[in-house]
């Protein structure tokens, strides 16, 4: 009978260790409700975006229409000016309104050009940058449309062999920041995160002619010490 009342507390111990979870050198300990997985459950199934157009195919090179060709195969000899006005110009007649080529805005703001070679103070062309980013020793022509106070149109060009000006980089974005290295395109961007910023990684290309998105992640937003959360832009040195 002893041993009867003996086992009593080491049966209740095991069962409330098997109610519990777990147990440790302290006691027992409840891990709580650890949840349940789920698998990732597909949204429209059934609704597929129409292939893309002429002139809209991903991954080509894109010859800017009505441009002379460069002799010197140099963009530096090129008024880049006329470079964005003549791409944005065909990128319009050929987006018909749509959006999804250019800002249907685009037209109008270049219009504040003047026929300067800076196109003047209202004009908001950004200063043309030149940098080698197909790695071919040839400078390219990096440049933006700002469209409002905010959404821009970023570009960039190239002179290819035979002397045409072909765009090889088109995006709209909010553009926090851009860097640039050799053969590669950095695009700083916020994102619904005050406290992230998201940069997009462009790296040439050469067998597709183009600057590709080789990778994109997330950074952190330092504050700027007033309580702001907004990213800074990348350093001028």
């Amino acid at each position: 009978m002893a041993l009867l009342r003996l086992s009593r507390p080491i049966l209740l111990a095991a069962a409330l260790a098997a109610a519990t979870g777990c147990a440790d050198v302290e006691g027992l300990r409840d891990d709580g409700d650890l949840g349940t997985a789920h698998a990732p459950r597909s949204l429209w199934k059934d609704i597929r975006p129409e292939p893309p157009g002429p002139g809209q195919q991903p991954g080509t090179a894109t010859a800017v229409p009505g441009l002379a060709k460069v002799p010197d195969l140099s963009m530096r000899s090129v008024n880049a000016l006329a470079v964005v006005r003549a791409d944005i110009t065909a990128a319009t007649a050929a987006d018909n309104g749509t959006g999804r080529l250019v800002d249907p805005r685009a037209i109008q703001r270049l219009a504040l050009c003047t026929q300067a070679v800076d196109g003047g103070p209202q004009c908001p062309v950004r200063p043309a940058v030149f940098a080698d980013v197909t790695g071919n020793g040839r400078d390219e022509l990096i440049t933006a449309l700002d469209i409002d106070g905010r959404v821009s149109e970023l570009r960039v060009y190239t002179v290819q062999d035979d002397g045409t000006i072909a765009r090889v980089l088109s995006r709209r974005g909010v553009l926090e920041g851009v860097e640039v290295a050799a053969e590669h395109l950095a695009v700083r961007e916020p994102t619904s995160n005050p406290k992230k910023v998201s940069i997009s990684d462009y790296v040439w290309d050469p067998e597709a002619g183009i600057l590709n998105l080789s990778q994109l992640t997330l950074d952190e937003c330092p504050g700027t010490g007033d309580g702001s959360t907004r990213c800074p832009g990348p350093s001028s040195g």
